[in-house]
This record gives C-alpha cells, sequence and structure tokens, in this order.
C-alpha cells in the first residue's frame, strides 16, 4: 500500500441525494455488485477487473452522473475504465446508461477515489480525468481539493510515462490552483501551446452536464491537459 494515513483522509462530498426511482435501486442492487471494485489487499493490475483484459486502462476521478465516462466507453471499446465515485445517485445515473447501451468495459469504484489509488499498480494506468471537481472556492476550505500534492504523487506512482492527465473546471480560482500544483510537481508538464488548448474543449472530451450548466451560465471553462514525464532509468533502483 503506497504512503498515507486514511484515517485522516476525511471525505467532504455528498454521498446520497434524493431517493431512487424504483428501476434505478433495482440497477444498483442487481447490477453494481458486478460491475464494483472491492480493496484489494495487494497490489491491483487495473486490467485484471475486466472479463477481457483491454489495451490500457484510463481512470476518472469523480465521474458525476456518468456522462463523460459513458460517452468515453463507448468510443473506446478496446480501452477498460475504471470509474470512482462515493455519491450514489450518480452512480445510478451511469448504472442505467451501462444497461440501456450495453457497456461492458466500465468498472466502478463506489467510494473516494483516495482510497483505491493507494492500491492501483506502478505505471498502469494511460489517462487520467478530474472533471469539474467540487472546487472549494472558500480559502479555509481549500485542504480539501483533490488536486495537491499528495494527490498528485499518487497519480504520478500509478500513471505510465507519457500518460495524460486532464482537468476541467468552470471556477478559475480553481484553474490556477491546479496550473501551480500541477505545473510545480517535477513528473508532470503543461500540454498546452497556445491559449485555445485549454480554452477549448477537444473533440474527443465528450462534455458533462456540469459543463453544459456552467455554460448556460455564462461561465468561461478551462480543459487542461497534462503528461506524465517520462521516469528516469535509475528510478526505483537502488
Amino acid at each position: 500500500m503506497a504512503d498515507g494515513d486514511l484515517s485522516v483522509r476525511r471525505f467532504y462530498g455528498r454521498r446520497h441525494g434524493r431517493r431512487l426511482r424504483a428501476g434505478r435501486e433495482r440497477l444498483v442492487r442487481e447490477l453494481l455488485p458486478r460491475l464494483t471494485i472491492a480493496l484489494p489487499d495487494e497490489s491491483l493490475d487495473p486490467s485484471t477487473v475486466f472479463t477481457t483484459p483491454p489495451q490500457s486502462c484510463w481512470l476518472e476521478v469523480g465521474f458525476g452522473a456518468g456522462e463523460h465516462i459513458a460517452a468515453q466507453a463507448q468510443a473506446n471499446p478496446n480501452v477498460g475504465f475504471i470509474g470512482c465515485e462515493p455519491y450514489i445517485n450518480g452512480i445510478a445515473r451511469l448504472l442505467t446508461a451501462i444497461d440501456e447501451e450495453r457497456i461492458d468495459n466500465i468498472r466502478i469504484f463506489p467510494d473516494d477515489a483516495r482510497l483505491l489509488l493507494d492500491w492501483i499498480s506502478t505505471a498502469s494506468l494511460e489517462r487520467v480525468f478530474v472533471l469539474f471537481p467540487d472546487p472549494w472556492p472558500k480559502n479555509r476550505h481549500a485542504y480539501r481539493r483533490f488536486v495537491c500534492p499528495e494527490n498528485l504523487d499518487l497519480l504520478s506512482r500509478i500513471m505510465a510515462d507519457g500518460a495524460e492527465l486532464r482537468i476541467a473546471s468552470d471556477e478559475m480560482g480553481y484553474v490556477r490552483w491546479t496550473l501551480f500544483h500541477v505545473r510545480s510537481h517535477p513528473d508532470f508538464e503543461w500540454m498546452a501551446t497556445e491559449a485555445r488548448d485549454w480554452r477549448e474543449r477537444p473533440a474527443d472530451w465528450p462534455p458533462t452536464r456540469y459543463e453544459e450548466k456552467a455554460l448556460a451560465a455564462g461561465k468561461d471553462c478551462a480543459y487542461l491537459g497534462f503528461r506524465r514525464r517520462p521516469r528516469s532509468p535509475m528510478a526505483g533502483k537502488t
């Protein structure tokens, strides 16, 4: 297990919303157990949680209502997707899409992503998404933000050389926070070369309902792409 005291990793988001409709309650009861990733007792190779080993594995931290991960899974059938989300109502929405569209390359960790990141094997993910996370805009709550040195260390370990980290937000304070912390981390480089690289959502980046709500309200959104730098040939050697 990676270093870190889980006892101090308090979760601050919501886990439950309105009561689920009968059909979604059924999916949570019957389908979710078949797709759930349980915390392992040892290092977890993410490709092993799929019936057919995928060509690569991608992970989404906090998939919300699941629009993005569902669209990505349909567009990339050879990729195995792991979605982390503690909010049961969002999970139920994703389960509905999986059931209706017969999507078979998504697995779900129904809890705080940080608990799973500790166990994922080194350099095993080719892409990670953190899309429109809770910005915790008040200064006294900044420590609750997902983007922080500790979590970037976790992502650095589990991401393969050249893997992409995609982060999006409509809160410019969070965007500035993200740029400061990720660009300060020695293992990541910002991929943008001109303004439109972060102002315009790439064609292979499906929208989320949170993004659409922000745009409808007249807010600007930022789409940040970072690359995991190659590891030193001496990394891990003593």
